[in-house]
This record gives C-alpha cells, structure tokens and sequence, in this order.
C-alpha cells in the first residue's frame, strides 16, 4: 500500500513539474497526440492559436490558428507517420516570422510515436536583417557593375582624343589647346563618374540611396557632356521634348539609365545613315514615362527579354560587355517601375522607362 502510495504521489509530483514547466516557459509550445487532439500548451503560445484551457481535449484542427500557410496539420501527420523532426520559416498574419519545430514524442515501451511537440521561436529581426544584407549585396553588386560600365565611355573618348593629339602635326599646333581641353574633360568625367557612384551614404550601418527632386533636363544635358567625343565621332543628332521634367530619383540611378541608353543607341547604329536619337518625357496614368528612340539597327523580337539578361550581346562587331541594359532594368524594377522596347531590325527602337511619379 505504501509502495502504491508512494507511486501517485511521484505521478503528482512529475505532473505538477510538468504544469510547472508550461506553465512559465516563455517558448511558445504545443503537445499534440497521436490522434491530433490537443493536450497541453504554453501561455505563449496563444499569439499563433485563439487557445483557451477549455481548449485542451479538443481536435487541433478545430482551434483557429494564425499561419500564412495551410500545411500545418500535414506537417504534424507527416512527423507523427515518421518519426522525424521537422523545422520550418512561417509566418504568422500579424506579419511577423517564427521557427517552427515539430518534434515527435515517441515512448519507447510501445516503440511508436504518439505525438508531437510543436515550439516556436520568433525569428522576425533575423528575417529583417537578411533581407537587409540581401539589398545590400545586390546594391553593391550594381553598384560595381555600374563602375566597370560607365567608366568606360570617358576612357572611349580619352583615347579617341589621344589618337586625335598624335595625327597632329608639328605645324598644327593650333588645335593642340582644343584637344588638350577634350581631355581635361574626359579625365573630369571620369572623376565626377567615380565620385558619384562610390559615394554610398551608410546610416546605422545600411546602405542609403539617396534621392532627391531631380531636373530631367540636367540629367540629359549631364549624360550629353559625358558622351561628347562619342556623340562627336558619331555625328548623332539627338533632340529632347520635356513635358515632364522633375521626378524624385536617385540621381547616379537615373543619370545611369539614360546614359547606357543613349549609348546603347550610339553604338548601335546603322551604318548608311546618320544616326537621329529622340528624348522625350510625357506622364500616363500617374508614370513619368521616358522615351528614348533611335533610327539605328534595330533589335528582332525574339531578342527583346534576351537584351536584358547580363552580359548578353547581340552584336559581336560592337564593343561592350552587355551589362548595361541588365542595369537598367535592375534600377527601374528596384524603383518600382518598368521598362518596354519596341523594335523592327534594319529601322531603330525605341526604349519606354516608366517611373512611379506617386512613389517616387
């Protein structure tokens, strides 16, 4: 009687540890059965599940839960039928992300599992601070992608100039000062190129784009005077309609768009005719929508999703390493917008950049 006595009081013992330890744990935790009934939980865990006490003895699948995903009661079946843990990212309505971990409760004298224990482990800052490394990788992923492009247009017109400084002859040395200008110029290009794009503004340790009320009109003239020799060389006549001019933009990011379009235009022009390239600016349905048309080579239909995959080229006689209308698509979608092409080989493009006035 005695031996019997002392076996429920160990039983009360162990099961007022129990309660104990659900009771004050503050890791949000479920014991579920075999038979998916539940049959204890932690006060915590009342932010995943609307749980009361009258709860316990209930089906679990009857007790409204807060999870973004519906797997969760295949989740517990598949450990239960198993025997092995289960961790899983979820998230639950109220936007905030948890570690879930399903762990079977196997007894040994049956040799079967008869349950799960389910715990939570909130994950949200960890989740933030992830998706914060990821923006900053790719940034900076841009970012040297941007310097390896655009640094190499004023190093194309230095050395167009340099050639230019050796044709001339001793006796003409009046043209010597204008030359000399042009590389001033393109040295000052490159300098103000390199400045803008490794000028990253860090705040609490994360990568800042800074924008700002930009003038359209500075930005063309900007890209202008950066392509001069080329433009030069080519004999492009470029023309510009601003209906729209300000938009709020980081100013590095869009000079970079019109820049590698422009460009993209100039090396790729048709050679029986004089290259003609159009600006212009218009606003739809709440868009500040940029157009830049060429009556160049033009570009055929299948191409028109290849273009924009890095470091695809569609002309081996061109020089590049086709990257910059993988960048520009990058910075438009990162700002919300889009970009469209329209194309017939043989009569030019025309690049459409839609910008998100409201947002922007």
């Amino acid at each position: 009687m005695q031996n019997k006595d002392q076996q429920i009081n160990s039983l009360i013992e162990l099961n007022e540890t129990l309660e104990n330890y659900f009771g004050n744990t503050i890791i949000p935790q479920l014991f579920v059965d075999a038979q998916l009934i539940l049959r204890k939980f932690t006060p915590p865990a009342m932010k995943q599940f609307k749980l009361a006490n009258s709860d316990i003895g209930r089906p679990l699948a009857e007790i409204k839960e807060h999870f973004r995903f519906p797997a969760f009661m295949d989740n517990i079946r598949h450990v239960i039928n198993s025997g092995e843990i289960l961790e899983k990212e979820i998230q639950t309505t109220d936007m905030r992300w948890y570690q879930m971990n399903i762990l079977p409760y196997f007894i040994k004298k049956l040799n079967q599992t008869n349950g799960v224990i389910i715990t939570f482990v909130e994950i949200t800052m960890r989740i933030k601070d992830l998706r914060e490394q990821e923006k900053l990788i790719a940034e900076h992923e841009m970012l040297l992608d941007t310097i390896s492009h655009d640094i190499k247009s004023p190093l194309t017109s230095l050395g167009l100039t340099i050639g230019l400084l050796k044709q001339v002859p001793e006796k003409g040395m009046e043209r010597f000062p204008v030359l000399l200008a042009k590389v001033e110029s393109s040295m000052l290009n490159m300098q103000q190129i390199i400045n803008d794009l490794t000028n990253a503004r860090w705040k609490q340790h994360k990568y800042q784009a800074q924008e700002e009320l930009l003038s359209f009109e500075h930005i063309v003239e900007d890209v202008r005077l950066t392509l001069a020799a080329q433009i030069e060389e080519s004999r492009a006549l470029i023309t510009s309609k601003i209906a729209v001019s300000q938009v709020m933009f980081v100013r590095r990011k869009l000079r970079s768009v019109v820049y590698n379009l422009v460009n993209n235009a100039i090396k790729y022009r048709a050679k029986d005719r004089r290259l003609e390239i159009s600006i212009e600016t218009t606003e739809e349905d709440g868009f500040m929508v940029i157009r830049i048309a060429d009556n160049g080579r033009g570009i055929p239909e299948a191409d028109f999703k290849n273009i924009f995959h890095k470091y695809e080229r569609l002309a081996d006689d061109v020089e590049g390493t086709g990257i910059g209308l993988y960048l520009v698509k990058e910075i438009i979608s990162n700002a919300g917008g889009r970009i469209t092409v329209e194309s017939e080989p043989g009569k030019g493009s025309v690049f459409a950049v839609y910008l998100n006035l409201e947002t922007n």
